[in-house]
């Protein structure tokens, strides 16, 4: 899952797509190096973003849904508001990726339900800049996944179809460095849970403050990296979600995930 974020302001990337048809181009370069769903966002998430309003939301997202879709490409909508999925759907979408699961805009599971579209259904406890959502577990393994297990099911009970539902254990979200470290450990775990599983590590914060040589401790008071310069770290992530079985991972550079995977696939076709 290629990441197109049509903001000014997200961690990595934002305000280097300014206007629509830049947004399309990237999204079809990274269609170009081996993308096989297109991920069109216009709401950052990072801690102390701005949300937009609706119509900016639609602004933003629709116009490069839409022309993405009519190119062929199979395109998810990466939004937490109903009316937005509703539309993109309209417009070319095949699947929506929300981050709060349905639980920022309870009219989210009837837009899914009604459309039969995957879901991607994300670990959350709110929004970042909520002083709620702060990260506090006592076994973050087994809590995120009640959480997503009890969010699926309240789903299910909203009329979404089970087989819709892609889970994403959200790392970073509510999450410390060490969470989501373990998390990584244990993404069995997660697909034990009997859903496909989308994992976005994607030039995260955590990747950022890596050990400089094998056994050394880790220190997360240390200056992270620059999010660019963390695609080595996030292609190894997408390594071990797809050794662990997981249905896709959410990246910045397709290139060197594709590299990364092409190394796991040629291995394997070479064991026996």
């Amino acid at each position: 899952m290629g990441i197109v974020n049509v903001t000014p302001d997200s961690f990595s990337d934002g305000g280097r797509l300014p206007d629509a048809r830049a947004a399309v181009e990237h999204g079809r370069r990274l269609a170009a190096e081996g993308a096989d769903l297109l991920d069109v966002g216009g709401e950052s998430t990072r801690p102390g973003s701005t949300r937009p309003d609706e119509a900016e939301e639609m602004d933003r997202v629709l116009p490069v849904v839409a022309e993405l879709a009519s190119l062929g490409h199979v395109v998810s909508v990466d939004t937490m508001r109903a009316s937005v999925a509703r539309a993109a759907l309209e417009a070319g979408a095949a699947v929506v990726n929300d981050v709060s699961g349905g639980l920022a805009d309870e009219r989210m599971a009837g837009v899914v339900a009604a459309s039969g579209a995957p879901f991607v259904v994300m670990h959350w406890r709110g929004l970042l800049s909520d002083p709620h959502a702060r990260p506090h577990y006592d076994d973050v393994v087994a809590e995120v996944c009640a959480e997503l297990a009890d969010r699926a099911a309240t789903l299910s009970g909203q009329g979404v179809d089970p087989a819709q539902i892609v889970l994403d254990p959200g790392l970073g979200f509510s999450k410390d460095a060490a969470h989501n470290w373990t998390l990584l450990a244990h993404l069995d775990r997660v697909l034990d849970l009997g859903h496909p599983v989308l994992l976005g590590a994607s030039r995260k914060r955590f990747l950022g403050r890596l050990p400089a040589r094998p056994g050394a401790p880790l220190d997360e008071d240390a200056p992270a990296s620059r999010p660019a310069d963390r695609d080595v770290a996030t292609a190894a992530t997408s390594l071990l979600a797809t050794r662990a079985g997981c249905w896709a991972v959410r990246v910045h550079d397709v290139a060197s995930t594709r590299d990364a995977l092409a190394v796991h696939e040629m291995t394997e076709r070479h064991r026996g």
